[in-house]
């Protein structure tokens, strides 16, 4: 009931209001909150690596270097001149055995396979080269480059 100095549309005013504009803010911290929580339950597994240092003044290519290319049709060069997979074996042990220093690049062509690669770097190891004697080249290059 309305006093006698007091409207009708006063007492309208004074019921409660629910203000959507501070339940939005609630509801955006929680939401914040909440993903933040979760986000630090996730354990980041990763495996160690070693990254190779740069060097600063680069090498120069040795002429007793070899390089193996693997083209996309299978086919091997050993420094630009056809080999075939049966006979890398033999070659790797015979150039082995006349340089001093040997290392091996691997390489491929840019549609190169990779089980055709994978079978040289398994000659390459089955010849007794140490990890540190060989490397894969990372960017393509033509066919019998």
């Amino acid at each position: 009931m309305a006093s006698a100095g007091q409207s009708r549309t006063e007492e309208v005013k004074k019921k409660a209001r629910i203000e959507i504009i501070p339940l939005i803010d609630v509801i955006f911290f929680l939401l914040a909150t909440f993903v933040l929580f979760t986000l630090s339950l996730n354990k980041i597994q990763s495996l160690p690596i070693n990254l190779p240092i740069a060097d600063p003044a680069p090498q120069k290519p040795n002429p007793d270097d070899v390089t193996i290319q693997v083209s996309d049709s299978g086919t091997l060069y050993w420094n630009k001149n056809v080999v075939l997979l049966s006979e890398l074996q033999a070659n790797l042990q015979q150039y082995m055995a006349q340089v001093a220093e040997p290392r091996v690049l691997v390489t491929g062509d840019y549609l190169a396979n990779h089980k055709d690669t994978i079978q040289v770097l398994n000659e390459i190891r089955r010849a007794g080269f140490e990890p540190e004697q060989y490397s894969v080249e990372t960017k393509t290059r033509n066919t019998g480059q």
